[in-house]
Parts: C-alpha cells; structure tokens; sequence
C-alpha cells in the first residue's frame, strides 16, 4: 500500500495493443503520446506470435507452442512459431529502446496472465490447459521465469526505467465462473477455486521489483480478488462498471490501488471534449463521497481496450486524448 503511494505513476498511458505492423511508427507514436508513462506498444496485425496470446507464449521458459487450426497448441520443442514471436517481440524492444534513450519513470510492459493463458492454451489432446490442474501450475511457473527474464531485459535497455508489469486477463472472469468452454463446445470447463486463482496470480506478480496491474475489459472485474492477490493497479473499462462494481472500487481506493480508468473508446468513434471524457469518473466520485482532490492521484486514464482494433489515425487520436483528458483532471478537480 505504502509502496504503491511512493511509485510516481504516470497520468495517462494505453493498454498495449496498437494497429499496424510498423515497430518503430508504434513506439514512436506511444513515446511522444505519454512522455511521463509510455508503454511497450504489441502489433497483432503481424500475425501468430504477435497475437497478446502467441507473444506471451514465445516468453515462456521451457514451454513451447505452435499454432494449430483451432489456436495454440504445446509443442515439445521451440519451431518457428515460437521463434517468430521472439523474433518479433525483440523488435518491438529495440524500437522502444531508441525511444527511449535517457528517459526515467514509469514504463509499462504487458504480458497474458495464468489464467487467460491457461484457457487459451491447447494441451497435446487440444483441451485447454485450464482443465488440468497439473498443467496450469507448469504454465504459471514457466511464465514467472519468463517473464523475470523479460523484465531484466527491459530494465537493462531501459536504465532509468521504473518497469510496471501489467497481466491481461480478459478471461478470468470466465475462469472464476466456469464459463470456459471444452473442446467440444458442449460443456464448460469446472470453475476454478478462488484461493488457486488469487495464489497463482500473486506468485507470477511477485517476479518483478516493481509494481505489477491487471488489465481486464470484460464485466464483473474482481476488484477485491485482484487487491488481495497484490495488484497495485487495476486496468478495466470505465463504461462496465456497474452499481454492484462501486464499493469494490471505493474500497481500492481508499486501500490505495491505482484505478487504470479506460475511458477512451478502443475503436474508431467521434470523440467528446477531453473534460467530457472524465465526467463519469468524477461522477462516481462524488457517488462515493471521495475527495475529488484524490482523482488525479488515484487514477491512470487509458482507452477502453487495447486499439488493435482502430485506425492508425484514431489511436493516435486516443492516446492524445487520454493525455489531455489527465491533464483537465489534474487542473480542475472538482
């Protein structure tokens, strides 16, 4: 808690994905966006291994996989599919790295979290890991390794970097529900105990010795699981929240959690005023009793969801306009 206080976040920052293919256009548009928080921008539209799920999958140590029809499935040694989301993820880190020379503060990196992972991953027989309790403990250990290595990498081309990891997990909500499907479209995978869900996600957060957020832009983001877990953050979309959401969203604040307020849509759309963008968070504010002197200090503002999906024009639009919408925060509280 006390921890987090001190970290100097950053006003304003994106998820992760960007459109396009180019490395350096996206980590140049990121890096000029967010001069006090930028992030390590992802490029699906590369293809598989530049995908959030592949991308991840070539960090793990010891695990491989390789895409079938049906997605990735595990593999027994490192192919080219492995291979090119290596070879694709050092690109995207040399390019930051030329962005970023001389640069200190905050800078975000993205990976899939155990979860997500686990019921996105194909096992041998083409059911998802995350039926097999097994599997899903080999998974999150390889990707704690990996992802300890990532860090050290990133940390050594950035010096002056204070790394933040952030997990993706837009399908935990899912797992906790037991709304995974099977294979065979049939059934649904059994909902996995909360205890096992909090402690794996606490080990592969603890890897970094820096602070660790979760992204999630699906319904029902379990704010109080993800605290007690070690989230120092996190990401969600502000238009989800729902009246049920609010006391778990008060409660992180008062508790100290950064609250990464997706308030910018992901894809292509007419854009409010910046001031209008953040009405609503100001709202639940005053919904809440909070000060509004706290909101600048409390929240992170991103888009909804990563901007894979929009036009190159109109993320740059919304990454611009997250910064400035911080900004009118910053200046006018109340």
């Amino acid at each position: 808690m006390s921890e987090n206080s001190k970290f100097s976040w950053g006003p304003a920052t994106g998820i992760g994905s960007m459109p396009g293919g180019d490395a350096r256009e996206s980590a140049k548009t990121v890096t000029g966006s967010f001069e006090d928080f930028p992030f390590l921008p992802e490029l699906p539209a590369r293809g598989p291994g530049a995908d959030m799920l592949g991308r991840t999958l070539g960090m793990l140590v010891e695990m491989y996989a390789h895409v079938e029809p049906s997605g990735w499935r595990v593999s027994d040694r490192p192919g080219r599919d492995t291979r090119r989301a290596r070879s694709w993820l050092g690109e995207d880190l040399d390019a930051l790295e030329e962005f970023t020379q001389g640069y200190e503060g905050p800078l975000k990196v993205q990976a899939v979290g155990p979860w997500t992972l686990a019921a996105g991953l194909e096992l041998r027989g083409g059911e998802a890991a995350l039926g097999d309790p097994g599997a899903c403990r080999d998974l999150a250990a390889s990707l704690a390794e990996g992802l300890r290595g990532h860090l050290a990498d990133v940390r050594r081309r950035v010096p002056g970097a204070q790394v933040v990891l952030q997990l993706d997990e837009p399908s935990l909500v899912s797992v906790l529900r037991g709304q995974i499907r099977t294979a065979s479209g049939y059934r649904t995978h059994r909902a996995v105990d909360r205890q096992v869900i909090e402690g794996t996600l606490r080990d592969v957060m603890a890897v970094g010795d820096g602070p660790a957020i979760v992204h999630s832009c699906a319904p029902g983001v379990p704010f109080a699981l993800l605290r007690r877990a070690g989230a120092a953050g996190v990401s969600f979309d502000f238009s989800l929240l729902t009246e049920r959401d609010e006391e778990a969203v008060g409660e992180a604040v008062e508790g100290g959690t950064r609250l990464f307020a997706g308030v910018v849509p992901g894809t292509d759309t007419a854009l409010s005023d910046p001031a209008g963008s953040v009405m609503g968070v100001r709202t639940l504010w005053r919904r809440l009793g909070l000060n509004p002197g706290t909101l600048a200090e409390s929240l992170v503002l991103t888009p909804a969801c990563g901007l894979a999906g929009a036009s190159p024009g109109y993320a740059r639009t919304a990454l611009a306009h997250c910064a400035r919408a911080a900004r009118s925060l910053a200046d006018n509280p109340e």
